[in-house]
């Protein structure tokens, strides 16, 4: 786990190039607070970003994949082998893999995380009541925010139990939306329980490759015709990738009309999507990023799942997934982080932004800039929080 570092009262990190802004700069902490920052006369420091926003996550499921009886061969075949594997969910299971993956996340920048939740019958989850009681236990270390998952054919029986439960524990509304019968209603159901209980909404929609899946369309529109901007996230939108182009465009203007937001998952869906034994995939099933941040949609990047069902990799290190983003999006690397810190920090309702009188809490790598830290896997990482250093992950090897 992370242990705490002793407090560090005060000093000045020089020479550093800071994420947003040119030139180099001097940051000068006290009491846990930045008290300076100026631009430098001197280079070398490293480069310095705010702390990491990882807003789709699955800490109920995390380190399962040793578990899995094969690799999953499609998405839905991960959520039956993980169905199947939730008979193994007790507590300590839960616990210890959910505390695995924070102190984790923790010790690699993360600040803030969201994170989905199974949720099948009227009843809250064991995995509710357990990461319920962990968010208070790392609260100031990685604040997390749970949202409930639930397929939408089922939310429309049991919501009002769910979105319930979800209000009294300051939750997130979520659903599974893919190809569903009567759409419509059926959204309209989900955001009369939103309005009901004053909740934020995150769907996972359209995670597949089916240009017919389009329920993204009826989100965004719903969104508007309730003037619920800021308030619902879409989470995947796979399918964007092979719906017509001039479609998408439309889809992604009402979208930024409306002020929905979007969130990309390039491990799991790339891992996932056209997937098969003896071939290589060819499509990546990645929605449009470029497109949809220039129609004006706040476009985030998450983890996702974590070694398990659906992805036997990574390791809630946020900047190896914007790595992979990067490189498979062909992202301007300098000009993309916002979608792992600042923005999906706003959606949550939180600021780490780096100024002064704010909190000295940040990364900094030892590299000359983004770019530089990107290129090299191995480039060392500082992470602080509050004026002082935290160590280096120690824990279990999974």
């Amino acid at each position: 786990m992370v242990m705490n570092a002793p407090q560090i009262q005060g000093g000045t990190l020089t020479g550093l190039s800071l994420a947003g802004r040119d030139g180099t700069w001097d940051l000068t902490h006290q009491d846990g607070r930045i008290v300076v920052l100026r631009p430098s006369t001197t280079t070398g420091g490293g480069f310095v970003m705010p702390r990491l926003a990882d807003i789709h996550v699955h800490l109920d499921k995390t380190f399962t994949a040793c578990r899995m009886p094969h690799r999953a061969q499609s998405l839905f075949d991960a959520i039956d082998m993980m169905a199947a594997d939730t008979a193994n969910w007790t507590v300590d299971d839960l616990k210890k893999r959910a505390e695995t993956g924070l102190a984790r996340a923790y010790a690699h920048g993360t600040a803030l995380m969201r994170s989905h939740v199974d949720w099948h019958g009227k009843e809250a989850p064991l995995a509710w009541s357990v990461l319920s009681d962990m968010a208070r236990q790392w609260r100031g270390r990685v604040d997390l925010q749970l949202a409930s998952l639930t397929p939408l054919d089922d939310l429309v029986e049991i919501g009002a139990s769910v979105a319930r439960t979800v209000r009294e524990d300051g939750g997130v509304l979520g659903a599974f939306v893919y190809r569903n019968e009567d759409l419509c209603q059926k959204i309209r159901t989900v955001f009369d329980l939103a309005e009901k209980h004053g909740l934020d909404l995150d769907f996972h929609v359209d995670e597949g490759l089916e240009p017919e899946a389009c329920g993204i369309d009826t989100i965004i529109a719903e969104t508007a015709r309730r003037s619920m901007a800021g308030h619902v996230l879409c989470g995947h939108g796979c399918a964007l990738a092979v719906r017509d182009p001039d479609e998408v465009r439309l889809v992604l203007e009402k979208g930024a009309e409306a002020g929905v937001g979007l969130t990309v998952l390039p491990g799991a869906n790339s891992y996932l999507q056209d997937g098969g034994p003896g071939r290589t995939p060819r499509l990546r099933g990645l929605a449009p990023l470029h497109e949809a941040r220039a129609a004006g949609i706040p476009v985030m990047i998450g983890s996702d799942n974590v070694r398990d069902g659906f992805y036997p990799y990574g390791d809630y290190d946020l900047w190896d997934v914007y790595r992979l983003a990067v490189l498979n999006r062909h992202l301007p690397h300098h000009d993309w982080l916002e979608s792992i810190s600042a923005g999906p920090a706003r959606w949550m309702g939180r600021d780490l932004g780096l100024r002064e009188g704010a909190p000295a809490s940040f990364i900094r790598f030892d590299a000359r800039g983004p770019g530089d830290a990107l290129s090299r896997a191995g480039a060392r990482r500082e992470v602080w929080q509050n004026g002082r250093r935290i160590p280096e992950f120690q824990g279990d090897d999974r």
